[in-house]
This record gives structure tokens, sequence and C-alpha cells, in this order.
């Protein structure tokens, strides 16, 4: 079983009720710093700027991959459990959850013009068992999901679409579906194209197909139990639907899990 417990009141309203589908589509995204991403604090310009200076001319996509490796590189991969975690303070910590990490890429990406948006996503918390064996009972039964797309190109690419080129991949997996086991975590597996959260690749948004990236039997929308909607930033989809774990459970749980490394034996 999992818990309910730890869920915060506004998510348990949020499951039990019944979901109508969202408008996936109109949501235009923006470049504008937000509290989660502070883009203009000194941890992201210094970031920024060995981006550039590892990437020789490069345009924004290659910026992003060269971010995206610097991050895995630099941040160490934790179970932290908050979510809305201004991006400057995961880089001065040098640890971070995927989520974290990832809101990382997002500031890198909108100081240097490219607006990115927050999909959210209502993931079965099951999906985490293989990472706590022996915890499953403290596991939320439900887990709130903020997934970045980032605009390049007048076109909508998550994750996996923007990181996945075969010359700048981290190097942690050569390949098949995310297990969710061991050291790799969503965010190492985005950038090889492993991580897609629809039945087929090529879901149009805005009137444009995602290109088809990774492997073919990577999709993991078996774990999706409803789409949340698109939002301006991740700071928008966390007001509006809460964050997974309650205010008192992440303040004990924090400390703790913002140090232990993702990979480690969990149970």
């Amino acid at each position: 079983m999992t818990s309910r417990a730890l869920t915060p009141w506004l998510s348990r309203a949020r499951c039990e009720r019944s979901f109508t589908a969202p408008d996936l589509d109109g949501c235009l995204g923006s470049t504008a710093a937000t509290r989660i991403l502070d883009h203009t604090s000194g941890e992201v310009r210094s970031l920024l700027r060995d981006c550039h200076q590892s990437t020789a001319q490069g345009d924004v996509a290659d910026v992003l991959r060269m971010a995206h490796g610097l991050i895995a590189e630099r941040v160490r991969p934790v179970y932290a459990v908050n979510d809305t975690q201004p991006v400057s303070r995961t880089l001065r910590r040098g640890r971070g959850s995927c989520s974290q990490r990832l809101a990382v890429l997002e500031a890198v990406a909108r100081a240097v013009g490219v607006p990115t948006r927050s999909r959210g996503l209502l993931l079965d918390g099951r999906f985490w068992y293989p990472r706590f064996p022996g915890l499953r009972a403290v596991v939320p039964d439900q887990v709130v999901l903020a997934w970045p797309e980032f605009r390049v190109d007048d076109t909508w690419l998550d994750s996996s679409a923007l990181l996945a080129a075969p010359d700048l991949l981290t190097g942690v997996s050569d390949g098949g579906h995310f297990t969710n086991t061991g050291k790799e975590t969503l965010f190492e597996a985005a950038g090889r194209g492993a991580v897609r959260w629809d039945d087929a690749p090529g879901s149009a948004t805005d009137g444009h197909d995602q290109p088809q990236v990774g492997c073919d039997t990577c999709s993991l929308s078996g774990w999706v139990i409803a789409e949340l909607g698109r939002y301006d930033s991740r700071d928008e989809l966390f007001t509006a639907h809460g964050q997974t774990l309650c205010w008192p459970a992440r303040t004990a749980a924090d400390p703790v899990l913002s140090r232990w490394s993702a990979g480690a034996a969990a149970s």
C-alpha cells in the first residue's frame, strides 16, 4: 500500500474529484524569472558562462544540452522533496532531486531567451517502488510531477526531445527504457530520450509534432493517472495543485532525503 496521510489536503481533494481533460496547448510559456526559476541569480549566470565557454558558437539547443551535462556533473542526484526550492539554492547546495535539477535547466533556458512551460502530470506513486523497496508504506499514493517543455525554433519540445542528441549523451546509460532503479534518474534518462509520457512519439502540441526520439519501448504513460494541464511556470503548477507531500512531512523528510544519494539502497 501507499501513504495518503502524507498528502496535502489540496492534493487529496484533487485526487478524489473526477478529472476533465485540461487544455494542453493553450499555454504560451515564459522567459520571466520566478521564485523557483530565479535565472537572474549569480549561480545561474555562472553556470551559463561555463556553458557558453564550452560550446563553440552553438545554437540555443546546444547550450541547453551542455547545461544538462554540467548540471549532471555538478548537482548530485538526491531524494529531496521540496519542489519549490529556488534554482540558486539547488546550485549552491550541489545536490537536488530530478525535479530540482530539471528546474535548473529551465532557468538556464529562460536566461538565454528560450520560453519554457510546465506540463503537470499526476503519477502513480508505485512508479517509485523500485527506489524504496522497504519503505513502500510511506511512499505517497500519487505524485505531482512538473515536466518542462522548451520552445525552440517555434516548436515546443519536451525534455527528451530537446536533449536526446547522440553526440551529447551524459554516458549514464546506453539504451533501453527507464526503470527507475540504480543511479539513473528521470533527469539523466531524459538526456538519452528514454522518457516519454505519451503512448506514441509525436504527440501534437500547439500544432507541432514532437520529434521522435529515444527507444520505442520508453513510454511511461501507464504510470500517468491524470494530466493536470500546462502552466507558464512550475511555480503556477504547484500553486494550483500543491506539492506531493504536506508541509510537515516535507519539513521532516527533506533534511534527510536531500542528502540521500539517488541509487543508494533505500530499504
